[in-house]
């Protein structure tokens, strides 16, 4: 078990990983050996994720979740198998602990009254400012 929060662990077969041969400079160690590591975690099936948390996860995790809410998320920084499988299971446990907590409730705020006045004569000056590039004409044609 992965301990993400203390309510939330994610079993060890939920996530796969296949690991694929990364791409970059490293010379004959990136051509000879599949160090890239994919781990795949299916979020819309597993029993210890909640729909708010869920949700959540989506709208965080962007292109790295597919169509059908698998999270694909690849690891190719470092030069072993070990270090990138433990560099990407770092990020899923990150990412979905960031999902965990709850955004914070926006609290509503009114723009003080010099606010306002700055805005107000911001605009005044951007208007005189547009309003002298017009072409003066003589004769009014």
């Amino acid at each position: 078990m992965i301990r993400v929060t203390s309510e939330i662990s994610i079993d060890e077969s939920e996530i796969a990983e296949s690991f694929v041969r990364s791409y970059g400079p490293g010379g004959q160690n990136v051509n000879k050996v599949a160090t890239c590591v994919q781990v795949r975690f299916d979020a819309s099936a597993s029993p210890a994720i909640s729909d708010d948390v869920r949700s959540r996860l989506a709208k965080l995790a962007g292109r790295r979740m597919t169509s059908d809410g698998v999270i694909v998320i690849e690891a190719r920084r470092y030069r072993t198998r070990e270090r990138n499988r433990a560099d990407a299971l770092d990020r899923l446990v990150e990412l979905i602990r960031k999902a965990a907590s709850p955004p914070p409730r926006r609290r509503k705020t009114k723009p003080t009254q010099a606010s306002r006045l700055r805005r107000i004569e911001s605009k005044r000056h951007r208007s005189q400012v547009k309003r002298r590039r017009k072409s003066v004409s003589d004769d009014g044609q």
